[in-house]
């Protein structure tokens, strides 16, 4: 095992080694790998307890194997990059708060810029020159007052604004720490690993694929106080971001711009359903002074959930609740309800059919059976 590319402050290496293991084994996601070390109180004593939570889901389980953990921590060595993990005090504030926070990243760079104030910048990939260049004003001066510009390295507005803030931006990709993407960006990427903060959630060697980037867009949205969208279509993956923002209890900030552009609807309708209307760096700043957690726009309030992790979820057996659901998504906390059952025994009836490939985990703490 490679020493170098783990560096975890406070886990030993075994439990370091597991921890990735674990989380790149099949099925397990950031709510299941954080259930699963809560019941088994480490993730080497979780690897050793998944094949017999799959035959009680129903199924034959293996973890991933370790060879394939081995070659991807070599490749994080070779990269340059190392791992943060979810408990490590440098791991951002405000993404740890997410329900689906990512329990580990790997990173490239200066990550003490990930604990200062944030404002995620994100719009369209065709964008119009005029936006480019607001884009790109804006993230300075908004770097310039102190806030670290977060976007995706995408083309048009993502790239304007990583370079008007440059070195106080962080990119987040969709792919391997070491994979750029657009290859156009790529000396861009380069030169934010270098002097500011690049961060992936994919292993080393994944190529981006169209599923990762809505869980990109919720990393973009949970490292900042706020997301300002400076042009975006109807459909854009930019209203993505700005929805995640909201329910994540972020601010929901957004530049109008002409009916006429199609370019600028999705802004304008943004702004319509409760986002703050911005028109200078100034709006911004004064927004995300000193964010206490209570936005001002009204857009797309934070969903609650009352999942207690207090309670003893080691000592407690799986709810009988597999009748209660369908392929049509429901809030565990309706599950908890209708069962009658203790919210941990619920939670661990869930976990034995998601780690089989029986679940699916949906926004908003829903879940599904799998079609």
């Amino acid at each position: 095992m490679t020493e170098g590319a783990l560096k975890p402050p406070v886990l030993g290496q075994e439990e370091a080694f597991a921890r990735i293991r674990l989380l790149r084994s099949p099925n397990i996601g950031p709510v299941s790998y954080a259930q699963l070390l809560r019941r088994f109180g480490s993730a080497v004593a979780a690897l050793d307890g998944l094949p017999d939570l799959g035959k009680r889901g129903g199924r034959q389980y293996a973890p991933a194997p370790s060879a394939r953990i081995e070659a991807e921590v070599n490749a994080v060595r070779q990269a340059g990059a190392r791992y943060l993990f979810h408990d490590s005090p440098e791991y951002p504030a405000l993404l740890r708060e997410l329900e689906s926070a990512p329990p580990i990243l790997t990173y490239r760079g200066d990550i003490a810029l990930a604990a200062k104030p944030c404002v995620a910048m994100v719009g369209a990939r065709n964008a119009s020159a005029a936006a480019v260049k607001l884009a790109r004003d804006f993230a300075l001066a908004l770097s310039d007052a102190g806030l670290v510009v977060v976007s995706g390295l995408a083309r048009g507005i993502d790239g304007a604004a990583h370079k008007g803030a440059l070195p106080i931006t962080i990119g987040v990709i969709a792919s391997g720490i070491e994979i750029a993407y657009p290859p156009q960006h790529a000396e861009l990427q380069k030169q934010i690993a270098s002097e500011g903060l690049l961060i992936a959630e994919q292993p080393p060697g994944t190529e981006p694929r169209g599923s990762h980037f809505p869980s990109r867009n919720r990393i973009i949205a949970g490292l900042a106080a706020g997301t300002l969208v400076v042009e975006a279509a109807p459909k854009s993956g930019s209203l993505i971001t700005a929805r995640l923002a909201g329910e994540a209890g972020r601010e929901v900030m957004a530049i109008p711009g002409s009916p006429l552009d199609s370019r600028s609807q999705g802004c304008n309708q943004l702004i319509r359903d409760g986002a703050v209307l911005v028109q200078s760096p100034e709006d911004v700043v004064e927004l995300l002074s000193g964010f206490d957690g209570n936005p001002r726009s009204r857009f797309r309030e934070a969903q609650p959930w009352t999942y207690d992790p207090g309670e003893d979820f080691a000592s407690e057996e799986p709810a009988d609740i597999e009748q209660l659901l369908t392929t049509a998504p429901i809030s565990v906390d309706e599950l908890i309800r209708q069962s009658g059952t203790s919210t941990a025994s619920v939670q661990l009836a869930l976990l034995e059919l998601e780690i089989v490939g029986r679940l699916t985990r949906h926004a908003a703490g829903r879940v599904s059976l799998v079609g």
